[in-house]
Formats: C-alpha cells, sequence, structure tokens
C-alpha cells in the first residue's frame, strides 16, 4: 500500500498527478539569520496549526544563549505551510547561485518573481482556483510575520558579554497582480530578506540541506516540524530529543499531554520521510529517538 495516496493515511495528503518534484535545497533559517552552523530547523517560527491563525501573537524559544522571538500581525502568524514559499526563494537562490559560480548564470537579485503555478507544483499543491488565493493570504502573513534574534556573544576585551539583536520579517515585502473580475493571481513579485539573501548569495560556503519531496505531502504540522528536526539534528545519522524539548521548540499551543500522545502516534505509524522512530526512556521523561533510514527501506515503506 502507498501511504501517500491513501486517503486514510493520518501523515500524508495524495500527491496531486502528473507532478514529479526534485530535490530542494533548504537551509535552516537560524543559520542564516545569525550566519553560524546552528539551525532553526529545531525551532518553529512559524504556526503548525492549521486552525489557529495567532494573529497579533507571540511566540518565544528560550536558547542556551538567547531567544528567538516571533511576533504576527492582524491576518495571523506564518504558518509552516506558507513557509514553503520561503524554501522556494532559498531554493532559487541556491540553484541561481551554483549557475553564477559555474559561469553559466548571472548573480541573482533579491526579487524573485515566480509564476504562481510554479509555486503551487513546489508545494506539491493542485493547480486550482482556491490555491491561488492561498498563495496571496500567505504571502500576506509571511509579510506580517517577524522574528528577532538574541544572542549572547562573549567578547576578550574585559569579559564582558555583548547582546546582539537581529531583526527581520519572513520576507521584506511583495506583490501582486491578479484579475478584477475573478480575483485569480496573475503575477507574484516576492522581495527576499536580507538574511536570506546574504547567506545564500554572500556566503563563501553557505550551508544547505536537502529536503525530501514527501515532506510537502505531510499533513499535520508536528510532522514537518519533526522531519525538519531530524534533517538537522540527525542527518544521515541518530539523534535524540526529550518529548519536552521537542513540546517546547514546536511553540505548541495544546498540553505536553496532548503532544505527548501526538509523538506517540508518529512512532507506531513510523512512517516519516527518510527517519524511523522510537521511544526510549529517559532519566527526565520520555526521549524521542530519530534514525536515517537508507533509501532503499524508504523507497519500499508501505509497499
Amino acid at each position: 500500500m502507498d501511504i501517500k495516496k491513501d486517503p486514510s493515511s493520518k501523515t500524508f495528503r495524495s500527491a496531486p498527478s502528473a507532478q514529479e518534484q526534485g530535490d530542494f535545497f533548504v537551509p535552516g533559517l537560524y543559520d542564516l539569520a545569525t550566519k553560524d552552523n546552528r539551525g532553526v530547523m529545531d525551532v518553529a517560527v512559524f504556526r503548525l496549526s492549521k486552525k489557529d491563525k495567532r494573529a497579533n501573537d507571540v511566540m518565544i524559544h528560550y536558547l542556551p544563549d538567547g531567544y528567538v522571538r516571533i511576533t504576527s500581525g492582524p491576518d495571523g502568524m506564518a504558518s509552516i505551510w506558507d513557509y514553503d514559499i520561503i524554501l522556494m526563494g532559498i531554493s532559487y537562490l541556491t540553484e541561481a547561485m551554483n549557475k553564477y559560480r559555474s559561469g553559466l548564470g548571472e548573480k541573482p537579485g533579491r526579487i524573485f518573481s515566480p509564476q504562481v503555478s510554479d509555486i503551487l507544483k513546489f508545494c506539491r499543491q493542485s493547480d486550482g482556483g482556491r490555491q491561488y488565493e492561498a498563495v496571496e493570504s500567505a504571502l500576506r502573513r509571511l509579510k506580517q510575520t517577524s522574528l528577532e534574534i538574541v544572542r549572547g556573544e562573549k567578547k576578550t576585551r574585559g569579559g564582558r558579554t555583548i547582546r546582539e539583536t537581529t531583526g527581520s520579517g519572513l520576507i521584506n515585502d511583495y506583490k501582486t497582480i491578479s484579475y478584477a473580475d475573478t480575483g485569480r493571481v496573475m503575477a507574484v513579485e516576492i522581495e527576499l530578506p536580507n538574511w536570506l539573501y546574504s547567506a545564500v548569495v554572500e556566503s563563501e560556503n553557505p550551508e544547505v540541506l536537502t529536503v525530501h519531496p514527501d515532506y510537502f505531502l505531510l499533513k499535520p504540522g508536528l510532522g514537518r516540524f519533526l522531519y525538519r528536526l531530524a534533517r538537522v539534528a540527525a542527518g544521515k545519522n541518530e539523534a535524540k530529543w526529550s518529548f519536552r524539548l521537542i513540546y517546547e521548540r514546536s511553540g505548541s499551543q495544546g498540553t505536553f499531554k496532548r503532544c505527548s500522545y501526538e509523538l506517540r502516534e508518529f512512532v507506531k505509524r513510523n512512517d516519516l520521510p527518510e527517519y524511523d522512530l522510537y521511544e526510549e526512556s529517559g532519566r527526565e521523561g520520555p526521549l524521542l529517538i530519530m534514525r536515517y533510514r537508507s533509501e532503499k527501506q524508504h523507497s519500499s515503506l508501505g509497499s
């Protein structure tokens, strides 16, 4: 049985017909914002719920050396599905820079002008009228969602700690052109933010990670967060995270008990792309084991 085509699947939605996706290059947002080797793929900078819009809300993730503060506007906080447009922008810059460094193209600018149909294809969404409207709404939320990252960096002079704060939006600006009678979006223009552009275009060795195409078919927001966490923490090996820390870093508004139940459901189904999930007892509570699965194992999953 192919899980991704099974309408009863709790993990995957069905893929649109006749859509084949390639590899997507996805760096962690925290890498980009702070230009170091730590990823924000292990911190949710978006909401995981489709129902709760979290308009005019604040979400804070405390880290060992600082914190990440996410604020939303009147149209709601950007969701993990809205963030797919950011992934497309990163992929565009990465591919363009690969060509530029190989002498096969020009250096890309910050203005990204994809066709709406290409956005939907990238996100593995059907090409329907409501989907076009959804793209415009997603851009509005991405524009209104801002990040403030505070890090402490110890300086040698006097041994004092200097706090560095950077603020940015998920995108800078956008423009859409629509048909006046139907509202169907014809064209999109997105101005990518400085943190993203400088990290991918101006960095000598930008760190990018490849995201499995089936990521875009994951239905639960927590499932998407778990995949991103496994991708950056485990890579092609294994990582262990406590249920409690996953709950805190996911920004969940539900109870810890509910989050633990959902994590155990993912362990039971064990159908996350590329990674096997296990539960293990820890001294301070349950642990989630995320172990890389070989491509052979992955391709046979659900068959």
